[in-house]
């Protein structure tokens, strides 16, 4: 079993996947409020 050296494991994927979700959660977020002014603005 190898030693821990802490701050030596990559973690570029799980940097990588944590941004890409942030940004489906902005947009994500973004359009669900769109939707919802629309239909207030329709009176749907």
């Amino acid at each position: 079993m190898s030693d821990h050296k802490h701050g030596e494991m990559d973690i570029q994927v799980q940097q990588d996947t944590f941004e890409g979700f942030v940004k489906f959660m902005v947009r994500g977020t973004i359009v669900i409020i769109a939707v919802l002014i629309f239909m207030a603005l329709v009176g749907a």
